[in-house]
């Protein structure tokens, strides 16, 4: 462990808490100084967020806000959280931008395919439960008018897609307030570094390789001030005679994606929009996802199947964020 020893002699270092979440784990790691709170006050204030992104936005919970909202009839307002609100917001901007690459109502279809919380495990639905899923999905039946959100048709809300990066930025500002100046939080897998460790060093993070049985580091990045986020169809997916189902669904189809982008990872100032914009590029694919990359200049990595291995592709962003403190 980093240690510093400053002026008044207090001695800075590197601690560390986290637990289970969202049905995976978080952790934070920060950098401890005279200033900061003690660590179970911080550890406090984060299951304190934590806790309350569950009870807003968990599809697992029966009485979670959206679970509430999902349950409500067509034609219906209900009043909403703010966050709830904000990301719904973010929604329809990722949704814009990628020409409908991104949409947060597809929990109807990802309980068909066998990936949302009411799914009835792994199957390839029907020509007409597809269609008919598809008739309760897409952004552009719901709408926010003041403090509540309406829904068109019987549509159902899924934020599994944003709400880790939402979360790990709720906690980054929190720290921050309470007087933290560097950390490195992740949650789910999203993460995102401020600051230095003690004796000036960055926080490093590695890419993975896309490999269902093992971890290994992919390419090693240093960061401060960025969130990263990666998406995959390499650990949550199913086969069926032979043909391999991603747990990431097209909107413009409401099926599983069909192209070789096996992952990508996706850098930003806010890890909400890392965390939504790498979903819109494993739905794009390794094509269209770089292409609409280099336009919007987004900080992207894509690793693509190449027959039994991969190649790798950044775009001009990625390439230029990390040009000085990347290593492979």
């Amino acid at each position: 462990m980093a240690v510093t020893l400053t002026a008044c002699g207090f001695v800075e270092k590197v601690e560390e808490f986290g637990g289970p979440t969202m049905g995976s784990t978080y952790s934070v790691k920060y950098v401890s100084t005279a200033h900061t709170p003690a660590p179970d006050a911080l550890k406090a204030e984060t299951a304190a967020i934590l806790a309350t992104v569950d009870e807003q936005l968990s599809t697992y919970r029966n009485d979670s806000a959206v679970s509430t909202f999902n349950r409500a009839p067509a034609g219906s307002c209900q009043a909403m959280p703010a966050a709830l609100l904000t990301l719904v917001r973010t929604g329809e901007v990722l949704a814009r931008e990628s020409g409908g690459a991104f949409d947060l109502t597809l929990e109807p279809l990802l309980n068909l395919w066998g990936f949302g919380p009411q799914a009835q495990g792994d199957q390839v639905p029907s020509a007409q439960q597809l269609a008919e899923a598809r008739q309760r999905s897409g952004q552009q039946h719901l709408r926010i008018e003041g403090q509540q959100l309406c829904k068109d048709v019987d549509l159902q809300l899924d934020f599994n897609a944003i709400a880790a990066g939402y979360t790990v930025d709720r906690i980054i500002a929190r720290l921050g307030e309470l007087g933290v100046s560097s950390a490195l939080v992740e949650v789910t897998g999203e993460l995102k570094a401020v600051g230095k460790k003690p004796e000036g060093q960055p926080w490093r993070i590695a890419i993975e390789a896309p490999l269902d049985d093992r971890r290994v580091a992919q390419r090693i990045l240093q960061l401060d001030g960025y969130g990263i986020s990666t998406s995959g169809d390499y650990r949550n997916y199913f086969e069926k005679n032979g043909v391999r189902y991603s747990h990431t669904l097209d909107p413009q189809t409401g099926a599983p994606i069909r192209h070789k982008l096996a992952a990508v990872t996706v850098a930003d100032p806010s890890t909400l929009r890392a965390d939504g914009l790498s979903t819109v590029l494993m739905v794009l694919g390794p094509e269209r996802g770089l292409a609409f990359a280099e336009q919007a200049g987004i900080a992207a990595f894509f690793v693509t199947r190449d027959g039994e291995g991969f190649v790798t592709q950044s775009s001009t962003a990625f390439e230029q964020l990390f040009a000085a403190g990347a290593e492979q």
